[in-house]
């Protein structure tokens, strides 16, 4: 029987769709390590030249090992055809034909099946191999279209998934062990939108299913959080933090880049969520096209009087097909990685104040261990490490007392 090995590259929901792929394996033995392997599925990302540029690199490195490579994720929908044309990969399969990977693989002649980017997922993932957490893909696509962004082209439009196949999956995957919900998908504040429901109201019912201990919550846009959704904050089983998508704090930027987000509205969001005791992350893209020395002296005065403690930055990568990359690029690459750091240099002090004034007892999933310490993160995403003579891989633990330092907090249990 021949042995595939699964690559993912990028977001949470591409973990999320390696799994349907893993449990739609039927006649193949799926290991843990790549040169063992006979076939390679690629599970790529392309929302920066340099995600395109990893997947590239891996395909090359497997052909040279003599694997057979198969490429999926939203890289197939924009590189898929170069790459199948120039032989570099033996098959494409699209987001719709995930649930087909096993007949599609018996192929000898090698298969190029795009697909569409209209479906929704019909398989329900039951385990996560090598996982203390449950990831969930509540929706696929987006319907904003922001200038640098090529996702909607490769994921397609916003799409929510089935509230019942969701439950169901949750309630199966909450018997088998798992206690904590990562909900995710490309837009997930769009989720409900074509349902008549929402976010909020699907959290609800998460929370009721037995052996549920924490929803986490990914991607948020600012203009999707509504009042019902802010309600929710004050309750236990979710996690005290919140990733919320800015991109950038100049209100002539976020034009530029078409956000549907402002600013004012942005800041008064952020520090009334903050007031609940939530840590609160964000995406941030610097040197994007017409990001002037002044404009940027104006973002960062703005940022700093953002309460955020995590932060997900990137510098400008023009991706094809999109209004950005019709725009002549007037920041030098050295000068958007300072920029970059700055905010880096920002959101590191203020997650340290954070964590130093912190009076309230670690809730922890300890999720492996490395070397002599166990790591975890707690209700605020903020990463732990755990000395003990105890075997708590995997295990929830409450920490009163831990040590705070610069990168990290330490505990002993």
């Amino acid at each position: 029987m021949k042995k595939i090995f699964f690559k993912t590259f990028g977001c949470r929901t591409n973990i999320y769709d390696t799994n349907i792929m893993m449990s739609n394996i039927k006649d193949f033995n799926i290991v843990a390590d790549e040169n063992s392997a006979d076939f390679i599925i690629i599970n790529s990302c392309t929302v920066t030249n340099k995600a395109d540029s990893s997947t590239r690199n891996y395909i090359n490195k497997m052909n040279k090992l003599g694997k057979k490579t198969f490429l999926a994720g939203c890289g197939a929908i924009s590189k898929g055809s170069q790459l199948f044309n120039d032989k570099k990969i033996f098959g494409v399969l699209g987001h719709s034909e995930k649930q087909n990977i096993n007949q599609l693989l018996h192929s000898t002649d090698g298969f190029f099946e795009i697909g569409d980017l209209h479906s929704i997922d019909q398989t329900i993932v039951t385990d996560f191999q090598n996982k203390t957490k449950a990831y969930i893909k509540i929706q696929e696509g987006c319907n904003f279209k922001c200038s640098y962004c090529i996702i909607p082209s490769v994921r397609g439009g916003a799409r929510s998934q089935a509230e019942h196949k969701i439950l169901t999956q949750i309630k199966t995957l909450a018997q088998n062990g798992y206690g904590e919900f990562v909900l995710t998908g490309t837009n997930i504040g769009s989720y409900g939108k074509d349902t008549g429901s929402n976010i909020a109201k699907l959290i609800k019912k998460i929370s009721l299913i037995n052996g549920v201990k924490r929803v986490r919550v990914g991607s948020l846009e600012p203009s999707q959080i509504d009042d019902e959704f802010i309600e929710l904050l004050n309750e236990n089983f979710l996690e005290q933090h919140l990733h919320i998508a800015l991109q950038h704090t100049s209100e002539k930027m976020l034009r530029i880049m078409r956000r549907k987000n402002s600013f004012a509205n942005d800041i008064k969001l952020f520090q009334k969520i903050a007031q609940k005791n939530i840590t609160l992350g964000t995406d941030f893209i610097v040197g994007h096209p017409f990001e002037s020395s002044d404009i940027w002296q104006e973002a960062l005065v703005k940022f700093r009087e953002f309460p955020i403690t995590h932060l997900h930055g990137f510098t400008f990568s023009p991706r094809a097909d999109t209004h950005s990359a019709t725009l002549k690029s007037d920041v030098k690459g050295d000068v958007a990685k300072k920029r970059l750091k700055q905010l880096e240099e920002i959101t590191k002090e203020k997650n340290f104040e954070f964590r130093k004034n912190l009076t309230t007892p670690l809730s922890i999933l300890v999720e492996e261990k490395n070397g002599e310490y166990f790591r975890g993160y707690d209700q605020y995403f903020n990463k732990i490490l755990i000395a003990s003579d105890e075997d708590i891989l995997k295990n929830w633990i409450e920490i009163k007392n831990f040590e705070v330092t610069d990168e990290t907090n330490f505990a002993k249990f």
